[in-house]
Formats: structure tokens, sequence, C-alpha cells
């Protein structure tokens, strides 16, 4: 029996978003009922590479694997609707249809006409506030996100550039089925709606808590676009991704080419910078090696590194058919990847294939699912996860992240670092060693953190591993991130955990898994992105690819979060624990599965194009006449236009130049053959304006549009501010900032999400060792004997 099984979802969503989040649902074991209008999903007639699909698309047959299709008319089989209403769990909706958008299944009017109902809604900006009902795309959400801007990529010659492949989508997806399940393990019968912004989905998975950064610290994380050095290089032979995260690897890397002379410990500048500095030297020496030389090298000397996956030679990299990460559609018989995450005491069994248009329509017209009832209990605002105990082994961003989640959700998540080791995000603030308290000034472990208690231990000590033992006992959730042989090397593993709890559940999120030859690499965002193929699709067509340097990290986090919610649930089943992996490169192979499905289905390698992409032409960032806050002319405004209606708006708001009028424009195909023409014209209108100018101009007559914002800017959004997105937290050594908190509004709650800072080093350790039957004697001593403690060591 598989974790979701009995749990019945209907899915009135359009497009990749709500798609996918029912994809994961459904392979949870959901029964997902796909209800369309006669003429079916659009996304049945998708292809990004404009590959005939006769109405069988294979992103759609990847997406809609096991699920099940009614048809019905939006006007006159509205009864049938209701009907298989009365009998789900769930339902998630979008806009995009007229089936969606009938008023009787309005969001608020589906929760009021069947309260039992989780009804999840995913719409660009949220259900109300000013920009409520405003247009948008995938790309002018990434631009009002700041994530163009992203974590200084690209270079300054060259406009921003976005990350490629609809990735925005899939995240959305993510949060959606991930905010689902947390409420129904919470609540069953009793209904919830969940207001999700694609937005602030956006925000959460490609910026690095740029608001909390720049008000805590004064400046922004980079004030300018540089590229990552090495990132993405040329060898001798291909591509190859490899990175310094932290200052020893940096250190790495010069001994790595043979330059121990630069290494200099008390260099002004950052490890950025003094990449920067030496980049030519660098690139040269990648040029006369191989890639598996260099990935060898960087390998032994533990620097990040991967190679730089595409659609067409991902599925042949040893490390991921080691793994056996890539499956055949049962349906099309192309190449797509497994389910992100391995429970190895579950049989999930082979992929299904999708449904035919309608297919399944007779049977539920007949015999739709048992009406539910809603539920009664009191509503309370403690949050889905109150009473639920998680010990929080990770550190950097994915762990965290995921954790972090779960901690403004409600549970308690006690947070495990060591005096001599603490989580890594404490060291990247850039705060001179020099200054008290320094490593409590991160504004990234800040926002990481807020509601868990902390609690110092050594590991490498026996009497720090029997602390950690003693927590294992007390806990529902262990979730750790190290590579594979930490945990071996404390003698974790699930065995052991299982004797300590029999029904914990072990979530493990190794970068490159727990078996396969990379097993052991490090595992920071950019070398995953890279590996994965998300990297591939970002940047210019005439240049290396740009590491996105964000969307790994947290992508990978709501992905071990769906991947938990699972297991709990099947622990609610079964009283069993579990052994979860929710690898970081599976969750990004699944998000840049596109490019797979194109190149296996239909011979089409999609490649990056800037700003340009497949879903709109027009669509590109436009420069215009505001010098930004450094002083530069770079500031930006994107601009989509998806649909002929949008282009004759466009055209009317431009007051119908010539130019415009040429008949070949008047079609997508004809707009994107002379896309370099448009670009010219729009370009040179732009220039001549400002981008407040513009967008009061054109978002007003129904054409998608944004400013390119700074990430650091993404508070003075007013729509941000409606929806209360940013809280204020105070924090006992720094000043109250705001930081961001999750990207859906519930019936339920919370209502505030930060109810504590993120925790002092060992702040908690008297508190919770006490919990553990300690005496303040036997704590005294530990403290005496450095096991615990509360400063760096």
């Amino acid at each position: 029996m598989t974790p979701l099984d009995g749990f019945t979802v209907i899915d009135l969503s359009t497009g990749i978003a709500g798609a996918y989040c029912t994809k994961m649902l459904a392979d949870g074991g959901a029964e997902v009922l796909k209800v369309e209008p006669p003429q079916g999903d659009p996304l049945r007639y998708w292809s990004a590479s404009g590959a005939d699909t006769a109405g069988e698309g294979a992103l759609f047959s990847f997406l809609s694997g096991g699920k099940r299709s009614v048809v019905t008319d939006p006007e006159s089989g509205t009864a049938l609707v209701d009907r298989l209403l009365s009998g789900a769990d769930a339902v998630i909706w979008s806009r995009g249809s007229a089936l969606a958008e009938h008023p009787a299944f309005a969001p608020h009017q589906i929760t009021r006409d069947h309260p039992h109902l989780i009804v999840t809604a995913i719409t660009p900006f949220g259900l109300d506030g000013p920009w409520s009902d405003r247009p948008a795309t995938e790309f002018t959400l990434q631009a009002w996100s700041g994530g163009i801007f992203g974590i200084g990529r690209g270079s300054q010659d060259r406009p921003p550039a976005f990350v490629g492949g609809q990735i925005g989508e899939y995240l959305a997806g993510a949060y959606a089925s991930a905010l689902t399940l947390a409420s129904w393990f919470a609540r069953r019968d009793r209904g919830d709606l969940l207001d999700l912004s694609m937005l602030e989905t956006q925000i959460m998975g490609l910026t690095y808590y740029p608001v909390t950064y720049f008000e805590m610290l004064g400046k922004p994380w980079r004030d300018t676009r540089r590229l990552t050095v090495p990132g993405i290089a040329s060898a001798k032979d291909g591509l190859v991704d490899v990175g310094c995260g932290t200052a020893q690897q940096w250190f790495d890397l010069c001994a790595m080419t043979g330059h121990p002379e630069w290494i200099d410990e008390d260099s002004p500048l950052s490890i950025t910078e003094q990449a920067n500095e030496k980049a030519e030297e660098i690139y040269a020496w990648f040029k006369e090696q191989t890639v598996e030389e260099i990935r060898d090298l960087a390998t032994a000397f533990r620097i990040p590194n991967a190679p730089v996956g595409n659609g067409a030679n991902v599925t042949e990299l040893d490390h991921f058919q080691a793994r056996q990460v890539f499956v055949t559609n049962p349906r099309g018989g192309f190449i797509q990847p497994d389910r992100p995450y391995r429970m190895p005491q579950l049989s999930w069994g082979p992929p299904q294939p999708a449904p035919r248009l309608g297919e399944h329509t007779e049977h539920y017209r007949s015999t739709p699912p048992p009406a539910r009832v809603a539920g009664g209990g009191e509503q309370h605002d403690a949050g889905p996860f109150s009473g639920l105990r998680v010990l929080d082994l990770t550190t950097f961003w994915a762990g965290p992240s995921c954790t972090h989640l779960l901690a403004m959700l409600g549970a308690d998540v006690i947070h495990i670092e060591s005096t001599g080791k603490p989580d890594g995000t404490r060291l990247i603030a850039g705060i001179p060693a020099s200054e008290p308290q320094w490593w409590e000034r991160s504004p990234i472990f800040s926002a990481l953190n807020t509601n868990k208690r902390g609690l110092t231990t050594d590991l490498r000590r026996e009497a720090g591993r029997e602390i950690l033992r003693k927590l294992v006992a007390t806990a529902d959730v262990i979730v750790e991130n190290f590579t594979p042989r930490v945990l071996e090397q404390i003698g974790l593993d699930f065995d052991t955990v299982r004797r300590l709890r029999s029904d914990a559940i072990l979530l493990r999120m190794p970068g490159f898994g727990l078996d396969g030859p990379w097993r052991d690499n490090p595992a920071f965002a950019y070398a995953i992105e890279a590996a994965a193929g998300v990297s591939w699709l970002t940047g210019f067509p005439d240049r290396n690819p740009y590491e996105p340097y964000s969307v790994g990290d947290p992508n990978a986090g709501v992905h071990a979060l769906n991947a938990l919610l699972l297991a709990l649930e099947h622990r609610r089943r079964t009283g069993e624990g579990i052994l979860v992996e929710a690898a970081m490169v599976d969750a990004a192979l699944n998000v840049a599965a596109e490019q797979v499905i194109e190149y296996s289905a239909y011979g089409a390698l999609l490649q990056r194009d800037g700003n340009r992409g497949p879903t709109a032409a027009p669509q590109n960032l436009y420069r215009t006449s505001d010098i930004d806050e450094f002083g530069r002319l770079d500031s930006w405004v994107a601009v989509a236009i998806s649909t002929d209606e949008e282009w004759i708006a466009l055209c009317e708001a431009l007051g119908r130049p010539a130019w415009a009028a040429d008949p070949s424009l008047a079609t997508a195909a004809g707009r994107r053959e002379h896309h370099d023409l448009i670009d010219s014209r729009l370009g040179a209108w732009c220039a001549e304006r400002s981008g407040d100018e513009i967008v009061e101009l054109l978002w007003p007559a129904g054409i998608p549009v944004a400013k390119a914002v700074q990430p650091h800017r993404q508070a003075e959004s007013p729509q941000l501010a409606h929806r209360g997105f940013f809280e204020d937290v105070a924090h006992p050594v720094n000043p109250t900032v705001r930081h961001s908190t999750l990207p859906v509004r519930s019936t339920h709650g919370p209502s505030r999400c930060h109810r504590r800072p993120a925790p002092l080093l060992g702040e908690h350790n008297h508190e919770l060792l006490r919990e553990l039957g300690f005496t303040e004697a036997e704590v005294a001593a530990l403290e005496a004997d450095g096991v615990i403690g509360n400063a760096l060591g």
C-alpha cells in the first residue's frame, strides 16, 4: 500500500505548476482525477522545441503518469465536477481554463460548497492584493522576484539572465504539493484554503534571503554581476563546473592549479573577488586539462565539481547510470527521471501511463467517489506540525531550508552544531573575527533557522555522540545533509536509529545520493545545477552557461519535505519508521526533466537563448532610462508576449508604430522569426522611459511586464506587503530586520511564521539536556570538558 493510498485529488489546474504538484501526489499513491474541458489541457499539445505532439505531448505524459482524465463541458457538466469534489480530499486549482474559471469552481466558492476539501490555489501573485489580477508569466515573475539578478549571476557587459527551463513553475508545483500534504497531515477532513503565490515561491527558490542580508548588514549580497570563477569553464574536451563556496575551497583551488602563492588568508577581498582577479590564468589552466583530469583533481582536493549535463548527455553520465535514476515512460517510450526520493522499505512499482483525454469519464460519471463530510474539532494556530519533534543535523542551505519549513509550520526543531564545526552559514557574513560574537551575525543563518532550538555537541567524542543518541530516542524525525561517510563515521545508520526509536524517520539529503561513483563528492548548489542540466539553459548561446547558483539547495529542501510527508503518512498507517533518501541531484533532475524528455522523445536538444524562451515571443529584458542605486545605467524591464491578443495590446500601448503593423508579426511564429527586429524597436522605446512609466503603461493593458527588481528590494513590493510575506524578527545580538515567511496563506494559519529568532550557538544546551535527564552538575561537566559550549572553539 502506497503512503497516499485512498487520498483523492481533483486537478483543476493547467500548466506545469499544477501538473507537477499533482504528479508528486500521484507518485505518492494519491488518486488524481484530472478534470478537463473537451479540448483538453493545453499542456497535452506542448513541446518546448515545437515538435508535433499530436495531442500526446511527452512532457504531459511525464507530468500526468498514473492520473485519470475526466472530460466535462464547463457549462453543462458542472454537476459532475461537483460530485467529484464531494468525494475528494483535495483540489489543485489554477487559472487558465474555462472549467477552472467557472464561477462555481472559484477557490473561495469551492471552500464554501465543500468545506471538507483542501483547496490549493496556485496563482502568480495570490488570490488577493493589488497585483492579484495582473498578468504574469514565469519570466516576468523572475524579474519581480529579483531572481533574474540572482546572486550576482552573469557579467556586467551583458544584461542579467533568467534561469531557463520554466524553473519557477516546478518550484511552485513542489511547494503546492508539500503544503497540501502538510495540511492533510494535520487536519484530514477539516478543509483548508491554501493561497499559494508563485512570486513568493520564486523568491524562496531563486534568491538567498536578500532582504534580511541587506537590512542586517547594510549592503546587498552583491552590487554587480560577476562571473563565478572558475564556475562552468572550458576544458580541453568539453565543459566542467568547479566552484569555491568556502575560503578553504578557494585555497585548495589555488593549490590544485599550481598557485599556492595566491593564498592570502588576510586578503580584504572576498574569495569571489580574488578568483575574478586570477580568472585569466585559471581559465588558461583549465583549457590544458581534460574534463576527467580536472574532476579527478578537484575531487581529490574536495572541491565541488560536476560535468555539465544537458538533454543529450545527462543520461549517459556514469553516476546516473550506476544509480539508475532514469526510467522509460510507459506510453511514449522516452526517457524521464524517476521519483526524486527513495524509500527502500517501500515498493513503488514501474511508472504508470498518462491518461488519454477523457479516458475515465464514463467510470466516474457512473461511480463517483463516495461523498466526504467535513470534520469538526477546534481550529488552532499552532501549525500542522505541532507536536512533531525533529532533530536537525543539517548545515548550509538545502537541509536547513527543509527543516525551517517544518519549524515555521509548528514542529519542535532542534538544530545540532558544535563549537568546532558550526553550521556553515554562520561563517559567510563577512564579519571580522575580531568582532564580539561574530558568529551570531549571519543574516543567512538567521533567515534559515527561526523557531528552532539550538544545541552544540562534539560528535567526534563519545560523550557528544551519547547526547545525540539520547536525542534520537526522543525524535520523530532525524534530518541530515552530510556526505554519506559522515553519518557512518559517527555511527548513526538507520539500524542504529531504529534500535533507539523504532518509529523514527531518518531523512538523508546527500548531494549525489547514498551510492554511485560520486556519492562522497561535496555538493554545493552550483555543482548540482550543472550536473542535472539546470545550468545548461541559463545564459547566452555564445558563452558558457551561467550557474543559477540558487536553485539547487531550496529545490532540494522542498522536495525532501514532500518525501518526508510521505514517510510520515506511511508511519501513521503502519506505525513503522522508515529511511528516506532525498538526494539533491535527484530533485534537480526532476525540475530539469523537460530537457531529457525533449531529446529522447523528439531528438531536440534544448539550448539557452539569453532571456528568450519557448513560451513567449517577444520575451526579453529591455534597458530603461533609469540610473540604478549604484549609479549605473543598468535598470531593466521584462516583457513577455504569450498570445496574439497580448501582441495587439502591446501595439496599441506603443501607439501602433508602423514597424509593428507588419503582418508577419501577427502570429507567434512570425514574431519569433523576427525577434531581433522587435527587440531593437522595443528596446529603443524602453530606453527613453523609466521602468515605472513602462509598467504603468503596459500592465493595465493586459501585457505581462515587470521591473527587474534588485533582490534586496523585494520588500518594497506592495503585493508582498499586502500578503505580509515579510515579518520583523527581533534578535538578542542583531537588529530587528525583516525575514521572508511561507509562500502560502492558509485558512488556519499560522498567523505568524517567526515565533522566535534563530538560536544563538548552544543557546538551548541546558534546557535540552535537562529535558533528556541530565543534572545541572552533569551539564556543567560537559561544558567544562568542551563537549558542549556557546562560543566558537
